[in-house]
C-alpha cells in the first residue's frame, strides 16, 4: 500500500486543535480567500496539515501551499481537494468516502448548495457523538466562520464525508 512509502497515522488532536485556534481568526502564514470566492477549503486544508505536518508537491494535482501564487487548486477548491484526497497515491494524506457514521474529528465534509455533484463548501469535523449521527456532528468552518456548529444547521441539496485514513511519508 502506497508505493513504498510509510504511512502515519493523521493527528486527528491537532488537527481539531488547530481548528478551534483559527476559526474566527486567520493564520498570517495563508492569504485570506474569503473575498476571492471564499476560504472554507483553504482552512480545511490548513487543518489536515496540522494534522498531517506533510504537503504533496507534485504539480498540478498535488496539495501544497509555499504562496497565495503558489499552491495548487487542491489547497483551495472544494471538488479538487476530495479529488486529490480520495486518489492520492503519493505523499500526503489520503482518505474514502464514507456515510455519516464514518466520520471522526479532524476529518472534512462537503457540501453542495445547488443540486447534483456541485459541491461549495468544505466544514472541519471538530466533534462527533457516538454513535456518530448527523445531529451530533459539529463543525469548525471559514467564509461563514463557524466552531462547534451543528452540521444540521446547513441547508444542503447533497452531502459526503470524506475520512482521512492516513499520510504517506
Amino acid at each position: 500500500m502506497g508505493y513504498g512509502r510509510n504511512i502515519k497515522a493523521y493527528n486527528r488532536e491537532n488537527a481539531v486543535e488547530y481548528a478551534h485556534k483559527w476559526a474566527f481568526d486567520r493564520n498570517p502564514l495563508y492569504l485570506d480567500f474569503e473575498n476571492l470566492g471564499g476560504d472554507c477549503t483553504n482552512f480545511a486544508s490548513q487543518v489536515i496539515l496540522a494534522g498531517s505536518l506533510v504537503m504533496n508537491y507534485t504539480p498540478i494535482y498535488g496539495w501544497y501551499y509555499k504562496d497565495s501564487s503558489n499552491r495548487t487548486a487542491s489547497w483551495t477548491g472544494v471538488d479538487f481537494l476530495y479529488n486529490f484526497l480520495i486518489n492520492n497515491k503519493g505523499n500526503g494524506p489520503f482518505g474514502i468516502e464514507v456515510n455519516e457514521g464514518g466520520v471522526q474529528p479532524g476529518d472534512i465534509i462537503q457540501l453542495s448548495f445547488g443540486g447534483g455533484e456541485s459541491f461549495g463548501h468544505s466544514p472541519v469535523v471538530v466533534s462527533a457523538g457516538h454513535p456518530v449521527r448527523l445531529d451530533n456532528i459539529l463543525i469548525a468552518a471559514h467564509t461563514y466562520d463557524r466552531d462547534y456548529y451543528p452540521i444540521t444547521n446547513y441547508r444542503w441539496t447533497n452531502i459526503r464525508f470524506i475520512h482521512i485514513l492516513g499520510v504517506r511519508v
